[in-house]
C-alpha cells in the first residue's frame, strides 16, 4: 500500500515542453495525492498519464468561481491537494498565488515540488547578465499600455524578462526599442520541445525579423539591463545647473541634475551657490 501524503496543499512544477523533464518527485506527488487542481484537464491529462497517475482533477484557474478555491481549501484539512500548471511552475503567470495565501491563512502544510520555470530557462539561454533580473510576465495588449509599463522599468539596472505571443511579438519588440533603447536582446522560444528556436540581437533587429513572419509556440523574451550612464563634465553640469537655476531654487536645481546625472548632489549644490553668486 502506497502511504498517504501529509494533507496539504502541494505547488507541483512540470514540464514547459519535454514530458521527460518531470522530476521523480513531481511523479510521485502527482501519484498519490488524493486530488490534483489543474488549469485544463486536457492538458494536464496528458502529463498525469505520462506520471502514471490515475487521480482526479480539479479544474481551477483565474476565472474560477471562488467557491471552487474554498473547496479546495476545506480538503486540504485531511487530504493532500496537488496544484498544477498547464506548464512549468504554478503562480508564475499562472493562477494559484490565492489559493497558497487562503491555504497559509487557514493553516495547512504548504509543500513545493520546484522544477522547470520558462523565465529562468530562457534567462539561462540568453547569454545576458543573470546576476539580476526582473519578470515583468505578459505585457498589456495596446501599444500606449505597453509603453508606459515599460517606461515605469527603463532606469531599472537589471536584466528584464517578458513573456509573449506570436501575434504581438514584433509589436513588442518595437515598443520595447522605443522604451528602453536598442539594447541587446533574446527571443526564446519552445524552449525543451522540439522546436526550441534561440535568436539574439539588438530589439530593432529582432521586431524587423518577426514583423513578417509571426511566430508560434510560447515566447520568453529576455532584455539587457542599460548601458551605464556617462559621467557629465563639468561643463554640462554647469549648464544643466544654470538652466535648473532659472526655474528652480538651489536644493532643487541641485537635486535635478544630480539625478539627470548621477552626479553627488553636495558637490553640485555647492557648484549652485557659486553660480547663483556670479
Amino acid at each position: 500500500m502506497v502511504d498517504a501524503l501529509t494533507p496539504g496543499l502541494y505547488i507541483v512544477a512540470g514540464p514547459i515542453g519535454n514530458l521527460s523533464d518531470l522530476s521523480p518527485r513531481a511523479a510521485d506527488i502527482l501519484c498519490r495525492a488524493d486530488v490534483v487542481a489543474v488549469e485544463d484537464s486536457r492538458v494536464s491529462a496528458k502529463l498525469l498519464r505520462h506520471a502514471g497517475s490515475d487521480r482526479p482533477m480539479i479544474v481551477y484557474h483565474d476565472h474560477s468561481d471562488e467557491s471552487v478555491r474554498a473547496r479546495l481549501i476545506a480538503r486540504m484539512g485531511d487530504e493532500a491537494v496537488a496544484l498544477l500548471s498547464d506548464a512549468g511552475t504554478p503562480l508564475i503567470s499562472d493562477p494559484g498565488y490565492k489559493l497558497v495565501r487562503d491555504a497559509r491563512a487557514a493553516g495547512h502544510a504548504i509543500t513545493t515540488i520546484p522544477g522547470p520555470c520558462a523565465a529562468i530557462a530562457a534567462l539561462t539561454l540568453s547569454a545576458l547578465p543573470t546576476d539580476r533580473f526582473l519578470f515583468m510576465g505578459f505585457l498589456p495588449a495596446k501599444s500606449k499600455a505597453r509603453g508606459d509599463t515599460l517606461a515605469e522599468v527603463a532606469a531599472v539596472r537589471a536584466t528584464l524578462i517578458f513573456y509573449e505571443s506570436g501575434p504581438r511579438l514584433a509589436a513588442s519588440l518595437s515598443d520595447m526599442a522605443l522604451a528602453l533603447g536598442d539594447r541587446d536582446a533574446a527571443v526564446c522560444r519552445e524552449i525543451s520541445k522540439n522546436y526550441e528556436e534561440v535568436r539574439t540581437g539588438p530589439l530593432t533587429d529582432l521586431a524587423a525579423a518577426y514583423r513578417d513572419t509571426p511566430p508560434k509556440g510560447e515566447i520568453v523574451v529576455v532584455v539587457g539591463p542599460p548601458g551605464e550612464k556617462e559621467k557629465a563634465s563639468g561643463e554640462d553640469a554647469d549648464a544643466l545647473l544654470r538652466e535648473a537655476l532659472a526655474r528652480l531654487p538651489v536644493g532643487k536645481a541641485a537635486s535635478e541634475v544630480a539625478k539627470a546625472t548621477g552626479l553627488d548632489r553636495r558637490a553640485l549644490y555647492a557648484r549652485a551657490l557659486e553660480l547663483k553668486g556670479q
